[in-house]
């Protein structure tokens, strides 16, 4: 239901419900969040790709409507949106627009010109990493504010000079630590993947993406043969789906690795917190993370973790909450794992490395929904919306 004489936030995004990646995930959050933080604010919720449904319960605040058009054919569906979100804002004139994809911000940019309707932004990852539209550009240029996931993210979006760094924050990304805890390795998952209770193990989860320039299981798979000189019984765990395991399968037969590695494929939500449990370290080196929730949820089962040098600098605390280290360097990288699996502390690790219940407790405190939540309301202070806060209370 829309309140005319209420205060209002426009929320645009690819969705929340019909598809689970990365930007949906923190879209989700972001959604909450607004809602907790502003009950009294009418939010009108656009879902571009997401099909009509009744309303979720986790967003069951009675002051948000939700818009959807999935349900358009997909040719159609851009510039359907971009119809939907520029007539409702011109009608409703909302008193802070609020997009979670950066290509979102060019209809944004057009409400700001035509009725001096404020907008805030998200820049997740590579996204915002090498921007070519000139639209795009001249629209993060002009907005209110932008909320960078990570600082790799924000350097490597402020490498376009026409961006005001003054503009461009920084929001990192949450996870739910009510479902990610710390348990014994699970039965089941022993006997479905044919391992020993005191098995070595190493974890990835990710999508498996062709496309993609760099793949972070790439590295692991060509370090495991230096770590299988003093861990035998290792084995490698990838949890994921996507076009790019039909040569990720010709890889790891070339590289005689079939005894070592298993490719668990797709699993459900529900499953995941038992192979992050399964696990003796997480490991994603990566040269394309803008953030990665998965690190937080790792950590939050007390699993030591490995990230690159990219967003993942930010997801362990500057190296506070794991290791990072430089994805190519394939002796570093064994030699790190090796170490890891061994329990041998080194001046390279973290003191909280070998403590699950201090590396879960301090990744909730800087990362869980609160925090997250503290945080937003902090950068909402200057905003048409927290002002709208303190005059309707």
């Amino acid at each position: 239901m829309f309140y005319p004489s209420q205060p209002r936030i426009h929320f645009w995004s690819p969705g929340l419900f019909d598809f689970k990646g990365g930007i949906q995930v923190f879209s989700g959050f972001l959604l909450k969040a607004l809602q907790d933080l502003y009950p009294q604010v009418d939010c009108q919720a656009f879902m571009m790709h997401d099909r009509p449904r009744k309303k979720p319960p986790q967003y069951s605040h009675e002051r948000t409507t939700f818009h959807y058009m999935g349900q358009m054919p997909l040719r159609l569906r851009t510039q359907a949106f971009a119809t939907q979100v520029l007539g409702y804002g011109l009608i409703q004139k909302p008193n802070l627009v609020v997009t979670t994809h950066l290509n979102f911000t060019i209809a944004a940019y057009q409400l700001k010109r035509l009725r001096q309707i404020p907008y805030w932004t998200i820049a997740h990852g590579f996204e915002a990493w090498d921007i070519k539209r000139p639209q795009v550009l001249e629209a993060l240029a002009n907005a209110d504010r932008i909320l960078a996931v990570s600082s790799y993210t924000r350097d490597r979006l402020l490498e376009n000079p026409i961006i005001d760094p003054d503009r461009v924050k920084i929001l990192p990304n949450t996870f739910h630590p009510e479902r990610f805890h710390i348990a014994d390795k699970p039965a089941h998952l022993l006997t479905r993947h044919q391992l020993q209770p005191h098995q070595p193990i190493i974890l990835t989860v990710n999508r498996l993406a062709a496309g993609e320039s760099f793949h972070s299981y790439d590295q692991i798979l060509k370090a495991l043969p230096l770590i299988r000189q003093r861990i035998p019984d290792v084995h490698y765990l990838i949890v994921g789906q996507g076009d790019d395991r039909p040569r990720l399968e010709e890889l790891i037969r070339h590289q005689n690795l079939t005894d070592c590695v298993t490719l668990a494929g797709f699993i459900p939500d529900a499953e995941l917190v038992d192979y992050y449990n399964l696990c003796d370290v997480f490991a994603m080196p990566s040269t394309l993370e803008g953030f990665g929730i998965v690190y937080l949820e790792a950590l939050a089962c007390g699993k030591p973790v490995v990230a690159g040098l990219d967003g993942g600098v930010d997801a362990l605390a500057q190296g506070r909450l794991g290791v990072n280290l430089d994805p190519k360097n394939i002796f570093q990288l064994a030699n790190h794992l090796t170490e890891i699996l061994q329990r041998r502390s080194t001046e390279s690790f973290s003191q909280l490395l070998f403590d699950p219940q201090a590396l879960r407790c301090e990744t909730i405190q800087r990362f869980g929904t609160t925090a997250f939540r503290d945080r937003l309301a902090n950068l909402l202070q200057s905003s048409p919306i927290g002002s709208i806060a303190t005059v309707n209370p």
